[in-house]
């Protein structure tokens, strides 16, 4: 192995030397407008004609010549000469001369000639002539071509994240295929003797499996593909086959459990023979944290995060996370920070930058927090957490009534 257990370094340091022999870079992919929901544009669309493409009626009516109805009230209506009548998806050949005019319906294409619509209410056919009742002026119920997008205007910008309206936007336009960032495949295994599938029956010395699913999520929210390998027991040869298969079939790993210093774990060892560099950061100085592992292996990244469900998930949002965006093309922007008043005294050893899960809640004088200290074991930690707050590593202390900087866990 490059590292051994108990070489720690802090956070930032782990970063540099993991650029050193990775970085992430998007792949961009040409994918059909209808696969492109939720996916990240590798570079702007711009409209390719002017929407709509034609003078268009807004209203149901009379195409006419403005000057024709001057004048017009219901007292005295201009009468037109009905040529003909245009509908939605026909063109008209005809030009409309002076004191005629076309019936039309919206969305039509307006006749050659005529300037305005007059809506079907203000005027009334009798025996071939139209009786307008109200004047209209020029352009006054049409849709000029253009007046909603012009040729060469940018209608979704890269670095986007399509939404509904996105893709109603590209499709108006006419643009059937888009360029995006093509979503990364991140493996997730679980590792332990001890651990058994949601749903089925508990055994004795057994528990569930959390990080599998939460990790999954987490992977989500960062704009990748989750790819959910399933557990493996502590046994060396069936870690090494399932490690295989996810450098094999996905662009990142992440496996949880079997990073320490104990006889049964055994993953850094695999994983720092399984290809080269292999391990190149074992220990962080962080708390929860310390046996967080990364290693390279054919090009691509291997995150060891603990085992317990709080340590896996802070050090997944302050390690793999920003990375796993960056592949994905999603503009990291930093967590969610929030000040709020302390409710309970905290004694942190020296040494060891500490990640404290909190709750937030309104209470007489505003905002407060409360540490959850049960451990980075504890199910309750994880699902009453709202956040963290961090402790740098020569702090011992935090006084009950102190305000502190909340960093909420990110769920995009």
């Amino acid at each position: 192995m490059a590292a051994k257990f108990l070489q720690v370094v802090d956070l930032e340091e782990a970063k540099r030397i993991l650029e050193k022999h990775w970085c992430p870079v998007p792949r961009a992919a040409l994918v059909p407008l209808d696969e492109a929901f939720g996916s990240v544009l590798a570079e702007d669309v711009a409209s390719p004609i002017d929407v709509p493409p034609f003078d268009r009626a807004a209203y149901d009516g009379f195409a006419v010549r403005a000057s024709d109805t001057f004048g017009a009230d219901g007292g005295q209506p201009r009468n037109l000469k009905l040529a003909g009548k245009v509908m939605a998806g026909t063109w008209l050949k005809k030009k409309i001369n002076r004191k005629e005019c076309v019936e039309i319906t919206t969305g039509a294409p307006m006749p050659r000639g005529a300037d305005a619509v007059v809506m079907a209410e203000n005027a009334t056919v009798e025996n071939g002539t139209v009786l307008v009742r109200r004047a209209v002026s020029p352009s006054e119920n049409v849709s000029e071509r253009g007046s909603d997008i012009k040729s060469g205007k940018i209608v979704a910008t890269k670095g986007k994240i399509l939404n509904i309206r996105d893709i109603g936007a590209i499709a108006a336009v006419g643009v059937g295929r888009v360029r995006v960032i093509s979503k990364p495949k991140v493996a997730i295994i679980s590792t332990g003797s001890e651990i058994l599938e949601p749903g089925s029956k508990l055994k004795p010395a057994k528990i569930y499996d959390s990080n599998g699913f939460t990790l999954s999520q987490a992977v989500k929210s960062c704009g990748c593909e989750a790819v959910r390998l399933g557990i493996v027991a502590d046994r060396p040869a069936a870690i090494r086959v399932i490690l295989k298969k996810a450098l094999d079939e996905c662009d990142a790993v992440l496996i949880s459990g079997g990073t320490s210093a104990g006889s049964g774990d055994i993953v850094p060892e695999i994983v720092g023979k399984i290809g080269k560099p292999g391990v190149i950061v074992h220990g962080l100085s962080l708390k929860p944290g310390k046996p967080t592992f990364i290693g390279v292996a054919g090009g691509k990244p291997i995150f060891g995060l603990p085992g317990y469900p709080v340590s896996a998930l802070m050090v997944f949002d302050k390690l793999v996370a920003p990375y796993l965006s960056k592949m994905a093309g999603i503009e990291v922007r930093g967590q969610i920070k929030i000040q709020a008043r302390l409710s309970g005294k905290i004694i942190s050893a020296r040494g060891r930058t500490e990640l404290v899960p909190v709750k937030l809640e309104f209470g007489k004088g505003g905002l407060k927090t409360s540490p959850l200290l049960k451990g980075s074991g504890s199910i309750v930690s994880l699902t009453s957490a709202d956040g963290y707050i961090e402790i740098p590593r020569q702090q011992e202390l935090v006084e009950e009534g102190e305000v502190v900087e909340v960093k909420l866990f990110g769920e995009k």
